[in-house]
């Protein structure tokens, strides 16, 4: 089993210890970080992916993964912020107002996280003024807005008015997602993609900036 493979099964079984021993071993074995992250940390994920989807694993135990890859970037943050510069783009991040929730919220920050982009999480319980002032402040490629609660999902609607008449959303591209969602309420609120889950969200984010 190579190395990357071995980090890969580490975030899959969510063994810290392992996660963190492995990805020290290919730095001090010379090997470019994102390279750790790609082969190794988000290999673990490739695995998880397809048994999430499946419904062959939940969220917890997704999250206990996503933690375990968290524990690898944590190793490697020091030699990934040498390179931020390269990072592929932004993205902001935030549970809309009304709404405390922050799992699902959390997993996506991480998993986007991990494939090289720079994130910004706004947190929960975030006021439309807010994501208005951090796109005005951080200039993200992509937008993600998250709610857990029915009584919330209106609040996305709101948020998106207001980056129009702030003239921003030219500039954005917004994802939403959350367990009530569902992709025509998406597209009424005149959001540009539905995600189903953190894993799609993160695929999504890809594509949006590939194309940029």
């Amino acid at each position: 089993m190579s190395d990357f493979n071995k980090l890969a099964q580490a975030v899959f079984e969510g063994d810290f210890d392992a996660v963190k021993t492995v990805t020290q071993e290919l730095i001090d074995a010379g090997v470019e970080p994102m390279q750790i992250v790609d082969k190794g940390l988000l290999g673990g994920m490739e695995i998880v992916a397809p048994k999430f989807k499946a419904g062959e694993m939940f969220i917890p135990e997704v999250m206990l993964c996503a933690k375990a890859l968290g524990e690898g970037l944590k190793v490697l943050k020091p030699l990934l912020e040498e390179g931020a510069s390269s990072a592929k783009g932004t993205f902001l991040m935030g549970t809309v107002k009304g709404d405390l929730h922050d799992i699902g919220k959390n997993l996506v920050v991480m998993l986007v996280e991990s494939g090289g982009f720079n994130v910004v999480d706004l947190g929960i319980d975030v006021p439309a003024e807010k994501f208005v002032e951090a796109i005005k402040e951080h200039k993200p490629a992509v937008v993600g807005l998250c709610a857990l609660l029915t009584t919330t999902m209106t609040e996305m609607q709101v948020v998106i008015d207001s980056i129009k008449e702030a003239g921003l959303r030219d500039n954005v591209k917004i994802l939403v997602g959350g367990a009530p969602l569902y992709p025509e309420f998406a597209e009424k609120i005149g959001a540009d993609g539905y995600c189903p889950d953190a894993i799609a969200c993160k695929e999504m984010v890809a594509e949006i900036v590939a194309k940029k």
